[in-house]
């Protein structure tokens, strides 16, 4: 949502700086006579409804300006999600996709399991593992998917030392059996 607003700022400070470099390189060529020029001025120096105009619009353009200069800006420190341990030795930080990874490698190891991505969430509870598995089809699923969820447990406890709340396995198809097809010559 805050990209499509930033978006939108930024084709409306360009749309303005569009008008006004129009209107001083019209001015540059003479084709806006000189007289119309000073009226415009004039009337933003002394005529007070022609001066709020003036002044609302550019404090827009000046906090438009602001907000996308913000924005652009590199962040300081890029922050990349990590469970956070601390030892007797010092802070350990493990990545979030190092968890993803494990998981993965550890459901690999299930007979039957044919393509998995793994999702990682951190809980108060512990770690929430979602792995999403397209299976063979020949493997009972309620076994397939009770031995994966053991040896992911097992697996990310072992490795990491981080407790595993829950393990969910969401078996989203059976690998489809490619036909074998003979070639035929008449």
């Amino acid at each position: 949502m805050v990209k499509v607003i930033d978006r939108l700022l930024l084709f409306v400070l360009s749309v303005v700086v569009l008008i006004v470099g129009c209107s001083v390189l019209l001015c540059a060529l003479g084709w806006i006579p000189f007289d119309k020029a000073v009226n415009f001025a004039r009337d933003v120096y002394f005529d007070l409804h022609t001066a709020l105009t003036f002044i609302t619009l550019t404090v827009v353009i000046m906090l438009i300006s602001i907000r996308l200069l913000i924005v652009s800006l590199p962040r300081s420190s890029a922050v990349v999600p990590s469970i956070d341990q601390r030892t007797e030795f010092g802070d350990i930080r493990i990545s979030m996709e190092t968890v993803e990874n494990l998981s993965l490698k550890a459901a690999q190891r299930t007979r039957g399991v044919k393509d998995l991505k793994a999702r990682v969430k951190v809980s108060p509870a512990g770690l929430e593992i979602i792995i999403r598995a397209i299976v063979d089809g020949e493997t009972s699923i309620p076994q397939l998917t009770e031995e994966m969820q053991a040896g992911v447990k097992k697996h990310i406890e072992e490795i990491t030392g981080i407790p595993v709340a829950v393990v969910t396995v969401f078996i989203a198809n059976i690998q489809q059996s490619t036909p074998t097809f003979k070639s035929r010559v008449e």
